[in-house]
């Protein structure tokens, strides 16, 4: 049932949390790291505080699974031998966390042979937990509420459609995608979790990134959260995650859906990603 595993990332997550908001009411100093990608990205100290939290937390409840933190140094090795793996966000929306908007989030996966079955996303500014498991649905907990369960939306009238968006880094491509599809409605927010949260909580009901620049950590408790509300996640060409690779980069973007418009989404993106110049990425052709 998974219920051991998932119990112990809720409460690590909140643990987590908590330590950020102490530092979230101070005065934030950003650092700058250069991530896998080989661009720079801001880092703070909550982020490494976080990071040591979690995993420290994992790591002695679960001394047998290997752990993946955007934080830590991977272990590719020791990851790849492992048939379950920890991914972790400290903190998903970095740049919110610095600008103190609320947009940021505590995200923990758990992936068993390469594919995820637990995931908790914990926005500790606004109080808000999502979590889920395979097979055991997708709940938000909102405050002290007690927990509801959460289902996608059905609409499949890309007219009728909400989009989540990028608060933050928005392309002339992303406008020109979301004019050709015809959505009704863009809502722009930061962290990956958050906008994949706002498709299982019905806000939303896609979210497409075009970037080869988002990692393991953005994805995976996010996905498992989303499949389990009755969503779909895959890369642009309709291809699912894997989890149990080297490279943890998602080179080839991602679409998040509500799953019964996910095909009709795919279909109506591929001439416009063509025409873009978007084509499928290999770790071979990003380096």
């Amino acid at each position: 049932m998974l219920s051991v595993e998932l119990e112990a990332a809720v409460a690590i997550a909140r643990k987590a949390g908590a330590a950020i908001l102490e530092h979230y009411a101070l005065d934030i100093i950003s650092e700058s790291k250069i991530g896998l990608d080989q661009r720079s990205e801001p880092v703070t100290e909550a982020d490494r505080e976080a990071s040591r939290i979690i995993v420290e937390g994992i790591a002695e409840l679960f001394p047998n699974d290997a752990i993946l933190s955007e934080e830590e140094v991977d272990k590719s090795a020791e990851r790849l031998a492992s048939d379950r793996v920890w991914i972790i966000d400290p903190i998903d929306g970095t740049a919110g966390f610095i600008k103190k908007d609320g947009d940021f989030a505590v995200q923990i996966g758990l992936a068993e042979g390469g594919s995820p079955i637990v995931g908790v996303v914990y926005l500790p500014a606004h109080q808000l937990l999502y979590f889920a498991s395979r097979g055991n649905g997708t709940f938000v907990v909102r405050g002290d509420a007690e927990p509801e369960r959460l289902h996608v939306s059905g609409n499949t009238d890309l007219m009728q459609m909400n989009i989540a968006v990028s608060r933050d880094h928005r392309s002339p491509k992303m406008s020109r995608i979301i004019k050709e599809l015809g959505l009704r409605q863009e809502i722009g927010r930061g962290s990956v979790g958050v906008k994949i949260g706002m498709i299982a909580e019905r806000t939303c009901d896609l979210y497409i990134h075009l970037s080869h620049r988002t990692k393991f950590w953005d994805t995976c408790g996010p996905q498992i959260i989303l499949e389990e509300a009755g969503g779909r996640v895959t890369d642009l060409f309709g291809d699912e995650f894997r989890y149990d690779i080297g490279n943890v980069l998602n080179l080839n973007g991602i679409v998040a859906s509500n799953g019964v418009a996910h095909d009709k989404v795919l279909d109506q993106l591929a001439p416009i990603l063509d025409e873009l110049g978007r084509c499928r990425l290999s770790a071979a052709s990003a380096k």
